[in-house]
């Protein structure tokens, strides 16, 4: 059985994601039939708008196929993960940017890769169950997948907040922090989709009231901790609070890679996330991370550390204290020819 099922349903091209035992982790096959199947909706008159969803209720997508990468990465292959990188990038950009509505239904755990298929779209759909992230940095690797584009749009410092400690979200918070547009109850999910089937139209989409977001309570304390570009001046405001959500995200900045984090906000501080900012500038610069990050981060560490032998003890590159601008200027330097580029696509 195949890991996605892409077909016309109405008025609708529908793409729903297979793996529901895998928790629906996107591999580089399904890149790449997504994106084949956008390119030929887009000139198609057949289909009025896109709708994504999965199945199984423990997760719309919990982020890319990272075990098949490390496979290849501690043989020394790493063009094969900056060839996925790119062509996922790819697709995240035309989600983004798809000429006609993307309405996206997320239930359970929406991570990493999963964010770049479901929350670049016109209508991201969020219910009871769903719970949204991105947790890169504790695998050595920066909030991708669009994830910066996102994050440097989010209000406050919810932004370095959130790319820092990975920290999950509900309904409400994904909503605040700019991950999703609208609440709708789980169990209408199948009404609503056989609605936007027959309808093509998104104005078929109920407008429920949002739950609420506990991080607009404690968006004055994230400015005050997270404030800044210097990591170590963060976690050392953050140990010094004592609160419950400072404590938490001493405790995450401790774990995570160094690397991963003073850069991911390097990335925010550069993409400013003003009203100018483009998918596309955020994905051409979180490339010329992952392009280096097998070879030169801590990717391939916090993998073994988190997937394979599951110690929890990466033994990252650097330390905070040892951490210098040039090594974050180094990891996001460009990348002449191996740029990532979006002529043509």
């Amino acid at each position: 059985m195949s890991d996605i099922h892409i077909r016309i349903t109405g008025r609708a091209g529908r793409i729903t994601l297979t793996r529901p035992r895998a928790l629906n982790a996107l591999t580089w096959d399904m890149c790449l039939e997504m994106d084949a199947a956008l390119k030929v909706w887009a000139g198609d008159d057949a289909v009025a708008l896109v709708v994504i969803d999965a199945e199984g209720d423990k997760a719309f997508c919990a982020g890319g196929d990272i075990a098949q990468l490390h496979a290849h990465g501690i043989q020394g292959d790493y063009d094969y993960a900056r060839r996925f990188w790119r062509d996922e990038y790819l697709m995240n950009a035309r989600l983004a940017d798809f000429p006609k509505p993307v309405v996206s239904f997320m239930q359970g755990f929406t991570m990493g890769g999963g964010v770049g298929i479901g929350c670049h779209g016109s209508h991201r759909i969020v219910g009871d169950s769903s719970r949204m992230a991105m947790p890169e940095c504790g695998i050595g690797l920066i909030p991708d997948v669009g994830g910066t584009y996102l994050l440097a749009k989010a209000p406050g410092r919810l932004g370095a907040y959130q790319g820092l400690t990975g920290a999950r979200m509900g309904p409400g918070d994904a909503i605040h922090v700019g991950f999703a547009d609208a609440y709708v109850p789980e169990d209408d999910w199948p009404a609503v989709i056989a609605a936007l089937e027959e309808s093509g139209t998104p104005d078929v989409i109920p407008q429920a009231a949002a739950p609420a977001a506990p991080l607009k309570s404690m968006q004055a304390e994230v400015v005050t901790l997270f404030s800044g570009t210097d990591l170590s001046e963060i976690l050392e405001r953050c140990s010094a609070s004592g609160s419950e959500l400072a404590t938490g995200a001493a405790k995450a900045l401790r774990r995570g890679s160094p690397l991963a984090m003073a850069a991911t906000l390097e990335m925010l501080e550069r993409l400013g996330g003003g009203p100018d900012l483009t998918i596309q500038q955020a994905l051409a610069l979180e490339y010329r991370f992952t392009w280096r990050a097998m070879e030169h981060g801590d990717f391939l560490e916090g993998i073994r550390a988190q997937i394979i032998d599951k110690d929890r003890s990466p033994s990252w590159r650097d330390g905070l204290a040892t951490l210098d601008q040039a090594r974050i200027d180094a990891m996001l330097a460009p990348l002449g020819e191996d740029e990532l580029t979006f002529e043509g696509e």
